[in-house]
């Protein structure tokens, strides 16, 4: 089978800068370009956008609570009717600057709170995927395999590509590890171990030292995990050395 590997991008703000997007964009093979609500501003989407063509990435719509002091990371209350719109709007913004780059929004990605409420509430999952359908049934969804997102994708006909994660460790319920739970940022060695453990039986890392099922086509390495380049860099190597082609999956 083929991996695609993917990192969250483009979530500075202003003349703050969050990662070294440049040289992730020279290993990854999708990029989740933040658009404007949880980080990024227009300078810094027209321009990560333009980086990802030119060294032919992928580009997803990675779309957030409007929350930029707490960067997406705080659950908030949201009608699904007000999701889908905040969504619709994110998506054609970002897209808005792909086409300038010469390309478009090829998928989307929840993020941060987000990504988990809408794992886990159909209504949220519901009025997500009906973004996607009110821009463009072609859209792909990137999430968590097995929840409330792919079901609701698949119900909508919506493509859905379940995703894994190598720098984060699972709870033994199969959901990301709190950040704030000892363990749940892993180095560089495990993510290594992890992404091909992934790749190879579709299991990870679960925080009391068992084991869990990830049904990925595609693997995350965070670009605000410490020295995530280099991380991203060794797991595409170590894939590549696996036998496991790395490809976009858009």
């Amino acid at each position: 089978m083929t991996l695609d590997l993917n990192s969250d991008l483009g979530e500075g703000f202003g003349d703050y800068v969050m990662a070294d997007d440049a040289a992730m964009l020279d290993v990854v093979t999708s990029a989740n370009i933040a658009c404007g609500f949880h980080a990024g501003d227009p300078a810094i989407m027209r321009r990560t956008c333009a980086l990802a063509v030119a060294k032919g990435v992928r580009i997803g719509a990675h779309v957030g609570h409007r929350d930029l002091p707490g960067f997406g990371r705080r659950a908030i209350a949201i009608s699904p009717a007000d999701l889908r719109d905040e969504t619709l709007y994110q998506i054609g913004s970002l897209d808005g600057f792909a086409r300038a780059a010469g390309d478009r929004v090829r998928y989307v990605k929840p993020h941060g709170a987000l990504y988990h409420q809408a794992a886990a509430d159909r209504a949220l999952a519901d009025a997500v995927v009906a973004a996607l359908r009110d821009f463009d049934t072609e859209l792909m969804l990137l999430g968590p395999a097995a929840t409330e997102l792919e079901r609701a994708a698949v119900d909508a006909g919506i493509p859905f590509v379940g995703e894994g994660f190598a720098d984060r460790a699972y709870t033994p319920e199969g959901l990301l590890a709190p950040r704030g739970l000892p363990g749940a940022v892993l180095d560089a060695d495990a993510a290594v171990a992890q992404a091909l453990s992934i790749a190879r039986d579709g299991k990870a890392t679960a925080v009391d030292g068992g084991t869990v099922a990830v049904h990925a086509a595609s693997i995350c390495v965070h670009g605000d995990t410490p020295a995530a380049v280099e991380m991203a860099r060794r797991i595409r190597t170590a894939l590549d050395e696996s036998g496991t082609p790395v490809r976009a999956f858009a």
